[in-house]
């Protein structure tokens, strides 16, 4: 039996192009992404937003748990139907990466790092984690779904995360000192995304790449690329959608795609 899915607790409306024109608000969900993939069957959905004040099974990357207060996070989720091009995780991720750091930016005039594939990081702090899930029905002619869920720290205390054990993990507010509500993050957030998935779809790349590179902030360092077989060690030559280049000390460059690189770390 086909389980019912849930009703929002509220809808926005938000006077935007591409994506966040209906924003399904939902006071708990066991995962926005899951609600999102449940709707990967309809293309008139393209665009959806799903924001949750609370999850009870939110998911990570590589399957790990995303859980936090209610009301503490900007939980959403995005349900796209992109063009076959637009449809490579790099782009997705890249795109979703830099939209939340413009956001920290703006709200909190805070400095974004991206830390290799999803994370983003304030003074090497984890605040948020970006996860894409896509799915097909199997017919040829029918669009893939793709999925990007971002979970975005906001109001925790570092005392909270302390006592959680994660130390590592920070909210905009316990580093900017700033007062800020999850609603209004999420807000300038979708705006945020709407702008930016109006370079992807006109193709206008370079607008993602560029803050991308910049935020990695890995280009000419010495870094350790783990993929899914090897290691690899070496200066970061270029980062960009194309391709890693990787000079190792024997003055060999390699090209790495992207989907094959699962961290990259100083070293």
């Amino acid at each position: 039996m086909t389980m019912p899915r849930p009703m929002p607790d509220n809808i926005w409306a938000l006077d935007t192009d591409h994506l966040g024109r209906q924003v399904s608000i939902h006071n708990c969900l066991d995962s926005t992404n899951a609600l999102a993939l449940s709707l990967s069957n309809d293309p008139t959905q393209h665009g959806l937003v799903i924001l949750a004040r609370e999850q009870s099974a939110g998911r990570g990357q590589y399957g790990r748990s995303w859980q936090a207060p209610a009301g503490s996070s900007v939980l959403l989720s995005v349900l796209l139907f992109p063009p076959p091009e637009l449809r490579r995780p790099v782009l997705l991720t890249a795109w979703a990466a830099v939209a939340v750091c413009e956001t920290i930016t703006h709200l909190t005039e805070l400095d974004a790092r991206i830390k290799w594939p999803n994370d983003v990081l304030i003074h090497g702090k984890k605040v948020c984690g970006i996860l894409i899930e896509q799915r097909t029905t199997g017919m040829a002619d029918f669009p893939l779904a793709s999925v990007v869920g971002i979970g975005l720290n906001v109001t925790q205390s570092a005392e909270l995360f302390e006592q959680a054990g994660l130390p590592d993990a920070a909210s905009l507010g316990s580093i900017s000192g700033k007062s800020l509500t999850s609603e209004d993050v999420a807000r300038n957030l979708i705006g945020q995304l709407d702008q930016r998935y109006h370079h992807l779809v006109t193709g206008d790349l370079a607008a993602i790449e560029t803050p991308w590179k910049e935020r990695l902030g890995l280009v000419g360092q010495a870094v350790v690329v783990e993929c899914v077989q090897h290691r690899h060690h070496g200066r970061l030559l270029e980062a960009a959608f194309g391709g890693l280049q990787l000079e190792s000390a024997a003055g060999e460059v390699v090209c790495l795609p992207p989907e094959m690189v699962r961290h990259i770390e100083s070293g």
